[in-house]
């Protein structure tokens, strides 16, 4: 019994110890999401989707929750925040091609109808996106999608 009371104690002084160490945060400026607003004209109703479910991991602007605070949850989450970064960045945005950007609105378009986002781990504490919320993005996608195809196809 001694060696289990060691060990637990062990894992516990792991653990606060942890508590001092973290990822660094996605804490850019907000103003870097600018050029993808402008440029794809979302309506109020949209941009509230997108602000509330999709800038915390596909911009470099992040608004972390409390619970970020303990590790490893932060580890965790700044996976997420990389991964979606790599995926489709918003801040970004105007560096993309015309193509890339018209992919990669059609890819958004995609994993919103197919439900893959905004991820389950996220909707546990942001809740899901509604049958309404899903055709508003959809609608303005294929709306953004047009603009950049009418242009590829001027090129």
């Amino acid at each position: 019994m001694k060696i289990v009371k060691k060990i637990l104690v062990a894992l516990l002084v792991v653990f606060l110890v942890m508590q001092f160490f973290g990822p660094d945060k996605n804490q850019g400026d907000i103003a870097s999401i600018d050029a993808f607003i402008a440029e794809t004209n979302p309506p109020s109703q949209v941009h509230e989707i997108l602000k509330n479910n999709c800038f915390d991991c596909h911009s470099d602007v992040t608004k972390y929750p409390w619970y970020n605070n303990i590790t490893p949850v932060n580890y965790w989450m700044a996976d997420h925040v990389r991964h979606g970064k790599g995926d489709f960045n918003v801040s970004e945005w105007a560096s993309y091609s015309v193509k890339k950007k018209d992919h990669k609105i059609e890819e958004l378009i995609e994993e919103v109808e197919e439900r893959h986002m905004p991820l389950p781990s996220y909707t546990w504490t942001h809740g899901e996106l509604s049958d309404e919320d899903i055709k508003a993005v959809v609608t303005w996608g294929n709306q953004v999608r047009a603009q950049y195809r009418s242009q590829i196809a001027s090129e």
